[in-house]
């Protein structure tokens, strides 16, 4: 009981927060990616708000891998991702930098730097992060298989306790027709004690720590890929317009598609998928609300996205940019931040349901290992006295 009370602790105080911090080691990374690629195409009408974005993306993310550093384990494989991601972050952030100072100066070279930094985040840096948030999660998983399985050895020791001093106390009554051993009667007691206790208090955490896996955790993973899903569909729907068709895909039916519009699409749907899942996963109003604000959000964006690829596939590339980055009266830019904020609030409330249910589950195995201890000494002793009364009759 001492393991499955340490492994829900776990759950509560590390497994499931280092989970949440690899996944907004990713968030934070692909957001700021996101922001790259929106000051990019603001130019000189990048605005103070939109830097801060991309540099508070970047203390995030460096944060996060400090503390994630600090609760791996040396030398394994999270550790190694970890120390992978910090050298890459400083790289990436230069060739941004390298990308934004051409840029401003009108150098159309500061797309390829720009170019470069994305499919550094795309191909190297991001893979690693999502490597790193699902190691996480198994820890997460390993952590509740171990809190949840049931003590059945304690649970049989338990009942051989019962029969064997059901035996002594039967035999005892054969040998000296006294009904009642005060010290074998507590030693049953004690053990009676402990064996309700113990399979009560676990059935009360599996229930506990089974509701705050599956309606924290479960939802949590579905808010974090749609999260996921929406910066990556923002990032691609910017690069469009950077990249201007420098970049194509090869379908299956051989079609030749801009690289970043078909990589919009993908995400969207992806987007549309994950808050579908998260609607039927959310169990109480407060939780489906932002989410059903989220999938509003996410059809009004993809409706102006494409009056702004149409504006772009005709040419007029000023218009396309507007619609896309603010200078419009209905730009994207603003339905993407509405569903980032309601993804926002969702995630918040289901943490909080998973803190809840979890901190409910792990406090009915308080206090049992020391319990249990206490009256397993208890009986003990009881045993031995009541054992000792009726030898020392034959003195």
């Amino acid at each position: 009981m001492t393991d499955r009370s340490s492994a829900a602790d776990d759950v509560v105080n590390r497994s499931q927060p280092l989970s949440s911090d690899a996944a907004d080691i990713y968030r934070s990374l692909a957001d700021a990616n996101t922001a790259a690629a929106s000051g990019y195409l603001a130019g000189l009408q990048e605005k103070p708000a939109m830097r801060e974005g991309y540099e508070r993306d970047i203390r995030t993310a460096a944060a996060k891998l400090v503390k994630a550093a600090a609760n791996s384990e040396p030398g394994s494989a999270s550790a190694k991702t970890i120390a992978d991601l910090s050298r890459l972050l400083p790289e990436y952030k230069g060739l941004v930098e390298t990308a934004r100072a051409n840029n401003r100066q009108g150098y159309p070279v500061g797309g390829a730097y720009l170019r470069a930094a994305n499919e550094m985040m795309q191909q190297n840096m991001l893979p690693k992060a999502e490597k790193l948030y699902q190691t996480e999660n198994q820890r997460l998983r390993d952590d509740y298989a171990d809190a949840k399985s049931f003590p059945w050895a304690a649970a049989g020791l338990g009942i051989a306790a019962l029969a064997a001093l059901a035996w002594a106390q039967r035999r005892n009554y054969q040998r000296t027709n006294r009904v009642l051993n005060h010290g074998l009667v507590t030693a049953t007691a004690a053990s009676v004690v402990v064996l309700l206790w113990l399979t009560v208090s676990h059935t009360v955490a599996r229930a506990g720590l089974n509701d705050s896996y599956d309606h924290g955790v479960r939802s949590l993973d579905v808010l974090h890929q749609a999260r996921i899903a929406s910066l990556t569909a923002r990032s691609d729907e910017n690069l469009t317009l950077v990249r201007r068709g420098a970049d194509t895909k090869t379908l299956a039916d051989d079609r030749v598609v801009d690289a970043y519009e078909w990589g919009y699409d993908q995400q969207i749907d992806q987007l549309g998928k994950a808050l579908d899942r998260a609607g039927e996963l959310a169990d109480d109003s407060a939780g489906k609300k932002p989410v059903q604000d989220a999938n509003g959000f996410m059809k009004v964006w993809k409706d102006r996205h494409g009056i702004a690829r149409d504006d772009n596939n005709s040419g007029d590339y000023q218009a396309a940019r507007d619609r896309v980055i603010g200078a419009a009266k209905e730009p994207t830019s603003v339905c993407f931040d509405n569903v980032d904020k309601a993804l926002a609030t969702a995630l918040t409330h289901e943490q909080n349901e998973f803190k809840q249910a979890a901190n409910d589950g792990r406090g009915s195995l308080t206090g049992l290992p020391t319990g249990a201890a206490v009256l397993a000494v208890l009986g003990a002793a009881g045993a031995v006295l009541g054992i000792g009364r009726r030898l020392s009759e034959y003195r």
